[in-house]
Order: structure tokens, then C-alpha cells, then sequence
């Protein structure tokens, strides 16, 4: 049988837009850190929980389908002080530096977590909810780091500023201090774990003990803020050999992609629960036309 395509027309319209019904029966709203539970599997960084969590959830019909979760700065990011100079530290005054930290707790969060069910993924869920979950925060700026960022779009679209990767300005130091200490490729986590099991148990402990001096010595993070009491080296000396290498490796050879976005909502009492569709009313730049 031949198929006879003569009676077939086809019409094409050029301002067509592709539409996902669903979309305007989901929800963003407060969640709690069970909704981070049931949906933590689906994430890439399924260990931890980030510092200072508010958690906010994405819900269709009542269920819930994503989570994002917000956590508090970092005192000091190099990719911040690249957008933003006027808050990079120099030769400061101590009141200058707690002004800062001051400043930037008062008007920074970071989204630490954002993840969607997989069904729901490709449909342009993902940045509606970071967007409307970002305006909801009531802060000023809303940061993400991210290493999805650099093969999916999703926090440019939800109205994000990127800065181009940065190489860890510890990477040369790393890579030697694992050349020195270890035989496996320093971004082959198991290799690195089952090499340190082979070793005799004083030259592992050595070998672990190392990691945790130089971690230390290099991380920023531990030594700002409240870890100057000594948090943070407490933190340090209790960290599990796997978690050890994970924090090393991410201080060393992580390139994520830094974004901020300026919340043209701060101020706003918005409503806790906001449709997802909302989104569409508006440009990224505008408060959000409810």
C-alpha cells in the first residue's frame, strides 16, 4: 500500500511556542528537610546536608517533585569578587572585614541543593523553580555553584549572571601535594581509597594525616567565620578518610560555574505559595507579577 500524502496539509506557524500543560498546576512553597529525604537520591551530591538549610519544595497536586534548598555564603568567593569588586577583602581594618562578613550574611543565600523528579526533567521545571524560589528567599542576592552548569543552561534562564570557570588557585600546590603522597590520578577517588587500604597501617594513618594537614592549610572555608574558634579544625580532625578526599579533591580540581542573581522582589512580602507559572509574567529582572 502506497501511502497518498496529497490530502495531508500542513500548516506552520513561526510564533508558535512549545507549552507544558502541567506547569501551571505546580507550586513552589516552604518545605522541610523530609522532602529533602525523599527526593535526595536524585541528586549528584546525595552526602551532607548543606550549613544553615531552608528548604522549599516544588508540588504538583500535592506531591512533591523537586526541592531546593538554600544555605548560608561563603565569607570569601573569588568568582563574588570578580562580579562584584566593591566587596573583595584587601588591606581592610578589622571593622571593614566584620562589616563585610556583616553584609554578606545579611544579604547573600546560596541554593547549596536544587534537584527535580525525573519525570519532570527537559520541560523548563528546573529554572522556574530557582527563579521563584530565589525571589522568595527575601534576600538581596542569591548565589549557585554549580559543575551541571557548565552543560545546562538552567541558572542563566532563570536569570542568573555567570562568571566563566575559575581554576582553584590551589590546583598547582594540589597537584603536586598528590603527586607527592599518592601513585593514583588525584581525581580517581576509589583508585586514591583502595591504595591507602594496600598501605601498612602507620603509612596509611601518614598518609591520611598528611591529607589532613594540608586540607586544612589550604581551606579557606575552615578558617572563616565561626570556625576561627577552632570549629573548624575540630571538623577537620573527625572527617572520615572518604569525606576527607572528597573536600580535598573539591578544593583542588573543582571548576564549578559561579552565577548570582539580584532579587528584584527584596522587600516584597510575597505569598508562601506561588504557582510555578508565574514565572511567565514577567522578565527575570522585574518583581514577579502575581
Amino acid at each position: 500500500m502506497i501511502f497518498d500524502d496529497s490530502a495531508v496539509s500542513v500548516d506552520y506557524i513561526p510564533d508558535a511556542k512549545s507549552e507544558y500543560p502541567l506547569l501551571k498546576e505546580m507550586f513552589v512553597e516552604p518545605g522541610t528537610k523530609e522532602d529533602w529525604d525523599k527526593m535526595h537520591h536524585l541528586h549528584y551530591k546525595t552526602e551532607g546536608t548543606p550549613i544553615g538549610p531552608n528548604y522549599y519544595k516544588l508540588t504538583l497536586h500535592g506531591e512533591t517533585i523537586g526541592v531546593c534548598v538554600l544555605t548560608v555564603p561563603k565569607g570569601l568567593l573569588k568568582e563574588r569578587h570578580i562580579l562584584m569588586p566593591d566587596i573583595k577583602p584587601g588591606h581592610n581594618s578589622k571593622a571593614a572585614n566584620t562589616a563585610r562578613y556583616q553584609l554578606i550574611n545579611r544579604d547573600f543565600r546560596v541554593i547549596g541543593r536544587i534537584v527535580t523528579d525525573t519525570m519532570f526533567r527537559g520541560v523548563g521545571v528546573s529554572y522556574r523553580f530557582q527563579n521563584i524560589v530565589s525571589r522568595q528567599s527575601g534576600k538581596k542576592f542569591i548565589e549557585i555553584q554549580s559543575a551541571m552548569s557548565k552543560y545546562n543552561v538552567f541558572s542563566e534562564k532563570a536569570g542568573f549572571k555567570t562568571v566563566s570557570p575559575v581554576r582553584s588557585n590551589k590546583y598547582e600546590a594540589g597537584m603536586k601535594f598528590f603527586a607527592a603522597t599518592f601513585s593514583a590520578h588525584p581525581a580517581d577517588a576509589q583508585a586514591i581509597l583502595k591504595e591507602i587500604e594496600s598501605l601498612r597501617p602507620a603509612v596509611a594513618a601518614a598518609r591520611v594525616e598528611a591529607m589532613r594537614k594540608f586540607y586544612y592549610a589550604h581551606s579557606a572555608q575552615e578558617k572563616t567565620g565561626s570556625a576561627r574558634g577552632g570549629v573548624g579544625a575540630s571538623r577537620v580532625a573527625n572527617m572520615t578518610t572518604e569525606d576527607l578526599l572528597r573536600n580535598l579533591q573539591q578544593l583542588i580540581l573543582a571548576t564549578p560555574v559561579y552565577s548570582v542573581y539580584v532579587n528584584p522582589d527584596v522587600g516584597r512580602d510575597l505569598p508562601k505559595k506561588i504557582p510555578l507559572s508565574c514565572f511567565d509574567n514577567q522578565p527575570t529582572s522585574e518583581p514577579l507579577i502575581l
